[in-house]
């Protein structure tokens, strides 16, 4: 896919929204928040179920303590449903060779309306058999597809806007390319998988989740039209996740608050900033601001805990070479793969 978070090399990133675009957009968002309030409201019915106590880290609080067969399928059946409906929309508009414009097309709407219904048919089935797919799977992989999907944006952008200071790393051009082309199906697992991972419960730390897939959801929605690929809304969706974290933490009275607020915020000011064609003063103001930040909050928690906002820098970015590593070994083997395939048709015998 062209582009589905990130951005296209060969499209205009500056030019102004339609007035469709705005409609639309600030359509999704509305209908994004109004869900979310929907979710908390219809929450407090499932308040009284009971969960089993928390047991650390790995584990995951709000999942029943005695499942059955329904609360499996149920789960499990929609989100297939969901995700192989998405997939062969995003496909089709592969398919159709659309080049961006203001419109939306046929499969901008397919793919909107479906992601609404699916979003519907989640509340309901989180109402009637509570599970979602955590009863089965492991709390690490819904938090390691979007971290994913966020280094692999760092990949995919590091042709347009850097990966250090406006730098480009030395990725190949090969290794870029095949992660714009075919981004959109991860994303979309990414989005999908983690969206039916949690029941649709109230506590503070879901609602802030909720709504930030249904912000993804929507960028989904937008493939092939230039809010897709604005360079303002894109990079506020890379940024929403600080504040996701940020607020889970402080909710929870997590001391580690600060290790996502200026480890998210790092990532900005040392790549996502420099691909927003800012003025040199705003970089400078930018930099000066976080760097004041980090002094003023230390100053009250305490130095010694400063090396806390380098975890998230040093795990995205040697995760960015590392899943560049991955995919250009794969595109290795399948050079090899189809150079045997080709040597092999034309032997004689």
């Amino acid at each position: 896919m062209s582009s589905q978070l990130g951005l296209s090399q060969n499209t205009n990133q500056t030019q102004p929204f339609s007035r469709q675009d705005y409609l639309i957009l600030w359509g999704g968002i509305l209908f994004s928040l109004i869900f979310t309030t929907v979710i908390y409201l219809s929450g407090r019915r499932l308040e009284s179920v009971p969960l089993l106590p928390d047991q650390g880290a790995a584990w995951y609080y709000w999942k029943l303590p005695n499942p059955t067969f329904l609360t499996h399928a149920t789960a499990w059946g929609l989100y297939l449903a969901h995700q192989i409906t998405i997939w062969v929309l995003l496909w089709r508009a592969k398919q159709a060779k659309i080049k961006y414009s203001d419109r939306m097309h046929w499969f901008n709407w397919a793919i909107l309306g479906a992601n609404a219904a699916f979003i519907v048919l989640h509340l309901i089935q989180t109402q009637i058999w509570y599970d979602g797919l955590a009863q089965d799977v492991s709390v690490f992989s819904s938090q390691g597809s979007v971290i994913v999907m966020l280094v692999w944006i760092l990949l995919m952008e590091n042709s347009r806007r850097g990966l250090f200071f406006g730098k480009k790393a030395p990725i190949s051009k090969e290794i870029m390319r095949w992660a714009r082309e075919y981004h959109g199906y991860f994303f979309a697992w990414a989005t999908i998988y983690t969206f039916w991972f949690h029941p649709m419960v109230n506590p503070t730390g879901h609602l802030i989740g909720f709504f930030y897939m249904f912000l993804l959801l929507l960028q989904g929605s937008l493939i092939y039209t230039r809010v897709h690929i604005n360079k303002w809304w894109t990079v506020s969706l890379e940024v929403i996740v600080a504040v996701h974290g940020t607020l889970v933490a402080l909710v929870n009275a997590n001391s580690l608050w600060q290790m996502f607020a200026f480890g998210f915020a790092a990532i900005f000011v040392v790549t996502q900033m420099w691909g927003l064609g800012l003025k040199t003063w705003s970089k400078i103001a930018i930099l000066a601001g976080y760097g004041a930040a980090i002094i003023l909050v230390f100053s009250q928690v305490g130095f010694s805990k400063i090396y806390q906002i380098t975890w998230i820098p040093i795990i995205e970015y040697g995760a960015v070479f590392l899943l560049a590593g991955i995919i250009g070994l794969g595109l290795l083997v399948a050079r090899q793969i189809r150079g045997r395939n080709l040597s092999t048709l034309s032997s004689p015998g």
